[in-house]
């Protein structure tokens, strides 16, 4: 699949998800087999853009091309402004945010609000597309509502605006997180575009994976909270997509492995303490299909030192490697 001159092999993708697809995570997926990792959500109002959670949001040194950043807003100048600051700092793809059903967020028209107002959606799209020279992605959800299922109209207003891929996520805002996706809609858009269609919702496994693609015919799978916890799910999606061939889970030493490396990411990219309080959602989701996760959890909670959850996490995967029930701090 290319956006613009971008190749992205394999299709496989991280979603943006705010609060989560910070740079250590973004990176560790990419390592791990992703194709693309999207930057979680940037506010397009200026005056927050030398915040010190902007500024990180805003560092790409060091991550592997093609950097693809989100933005969000409602002010089309806003927007293309916004654009322009994040290719001058690295952006090589900026993504415009349609899809998230956040109330904080559609309550100030962002978001998947903005599927309400089509008009908007043009300008929006107009605006930032003749602002920079690097190919401008959209990320829509299925609809408003039930009733309102108009991502097949957005999609097409979106083409049509110069939108180089889309991403569609197989729920209506009001739907939030709840129910089942739905692919019908997906397979509906992907048929009347021309441009790459970007498959999100649900998509949790391998095989799913590979499901989705034969039914909506989408050039991509979008992997969001699935990779919470499984940064390695990506990489078993494009082998499976690949191959045919299904690689098992990755082996217990694998796993703690891994997250002391993401932990020691973080720790070093947020500084002490915010980087021992950000991790610990991190930590709960690796953990959460172990046993003794609950106790693992309240543990590492309350780890006030980054010394403290290494060695915690250390302990723990060491002791379900060896076979025993882990030696975990009780409770206060």
């Amino acid at each position: 699949m290319r956006i613009g001159p971008h190749h992205i092999a394999p299709n496989v993708i991280l979603a943006p998800m705010a609060g989560v697809t910070d740079k250590p995570f973004r990176q560790l997926c990419k390592r791990l087999g992703a194709g693309l990792a999207v930057s979680e959500m940037t506010i397009s109002d200026p005056r927050f853009w030398n915040t010190s959670k902007s500024l990180r949001r805003m560092d790409h040194a060091g991550e592997p091309d093609p950097i693809s950043v989100q933005i969000a807003g409602t002010d089309p100048r806003m927007l293309a402004e916004a654009a322009r600051y994040n290719v001058d700092h690295g952006a090589q793809i900026v993504d415009i945010n349609m899809g998230c059903p956040a109330k904080k967020v559609c309550n100030a028209w962002a978001g998947s609000a903005l599927m309400r107002e089509p008009a908007l959606v043009a300008r929006i799209l107009e605006a930032v597309v003749a602002a920079v020279p690097v190919p401008v992605t959209l990320k829509i959800r299925t609809g408003w509502d039930r009733e309102h299922r108009n991502g097949p109209a957005i999609a097409r207003i979106a083409q049509d605006c110069g939108i180089q891929a889309l991403a569609v996520h197989g729920r209506t805002r009001d739907q939030h997180y709840t129910g089942s996706a739905e692919y019908d809609t997906l397979a509906a858009i992907k048929a009347g575009l021309s441009i790459p269609v970007i498959a999100n919702g649900d998509i949790d496994s391998p095989r799913k994976a590979a499901q989705v693609l034969a039914h909506t015919g989408c050039d991509a799978v979008m992997i969001g909270r699935a990779a919470q916890g499984r940064p390695w799910l990506l990489g078993r999606i494009a082998h499976y997509l690949a191959t045919g061939e299904e690689l098992p889970e990755p082996p217990l030493d694998f796993v703690r492995d891994t997250l002391l490396d993401h932990l020691q990411a973080l720790h070093a990219f947020y500084g002490q303490p915010q980087g021992v309080r950000i991790a610990r959602k991190h930590l709960g989701w690796y953990a959460r299909d172990h046993p003794e996760s609950g106790a693992f959890r309240a543990a590492v909670v309350r780890a006030e030192s980054p010394e403290q959850q290494l060695r915690l996490t250390r302990d723990y995967f060491d002791a379900l490697i060896a076979g025993v029930t882990p030696d975990l701090p009780a409770a206060a």
